[in-house]
């Protein structure tokens, strides 16, 4: 990785670090909330995801409803309701190419990262990070919030903690506000129609049913305080706006 140093006469100077996941292993590394892509997981990122895109267009017809409110700079963090296991490609599939190496869904590590082929494929297909849901710490959201302003990346989070059992959606939970509260990034509230129809949970194979994506105007919480009482006022906020956009 190379970064500027301080400006020198006639032109800049250059510094170069490594990348913060540099030494650790490939399982390591797949496993690591310091995960970066090279040049090998961007070739896999951008034949998956026109893949994906395909798929998405050819099988489930998905539509997106506001797709001018989809981010495109980073950083930013894109929430919506939880019912399938197809959520995260459909919210991820219509976000520009430039990007895809700086998108990381959120997933549970308990799910995506307990075998070495599901570890691969989430890692290096869907450039998703870990976080165990029985483990999930203070620490652990300090290092997602640390990254997601310094680096300028995207996150998508179903802030609702697992799937949907009947495709109803639950209350979202405060670790959205860990992230975000008491900084400038924009939450993006999504809603997704279709998916639990398409994938529901227990079911291994997608069905080809049409789905809808619904993206609502960029939430700010820069004036909400870093605090319990700020975590739960920003979840409650972005739950509001996913469920307002679910119902029109």
């Amino acid at each position: 990785m190379t970064e500027p140093a301080e400006p020198k006469e006639g032109g800049h100077a250059w510094r170069y670090e490594p990348a913060r996941d540099h030494g650790m292993s490939l399982g390591e590394r797949a496993r690591s909330l310091r995960r970066e892509s090279g040049l090998i997981e961007t070739g896999l990122h951008i034949g998956w995801w026109a893949l994906v895109r395909g798929y998405l267009a050819a099988w489930h017809r998905v539509r997106i409803v506001g797709r001018g409110n989809l981010p495109r700079v980073a950083p930013f963090v894109m929430v919506a309701n939880h019912s399938s296991h197809l959520d995260a490609v459909i919210l991820a599939s219509p976000l520009a190419w430039r990007l895809r190496d700086s998108i990381f869904p959120i997933a549970a590590g308990d799910t995506f990262f307990e075998t070495r082929l599901a570890t691969a494929f989430a890692a290096f297909l869907l450039n998703a990070l870990p976080l165990w849901r029985k483990k999930c710490g203070p620490h652990a959201m300090a290092e997602l919030r640390a990254r997601l302003v310094s680096e300028k990346c995207g996150y998508i989070i179903f802030p609702e903690g697992t799937r949907s059992r009947d495709g109803g959606m639950s209350s979202f939970k405060p670790g959205l506000g860990m992230l975000v509260a008491a900084t400038d990034v924009p939450v993006i509230p999504c809603h997704v129609e279709g998916a639990w129809s398409a994938l529901p949970p227990g079911k291994r194979f997608p069905r080809p049913r049409r789905i809808t994506v619904r993206v609502g105007e960029a939430l700010r919480f820069d004036a909400t305080s870093d605090d319990r009482r700020g975590w739960i006022e920003v979840a409650s906020r972005a739950e509001e706006a996913v469920r307002k956009l679910g119902a029109g």
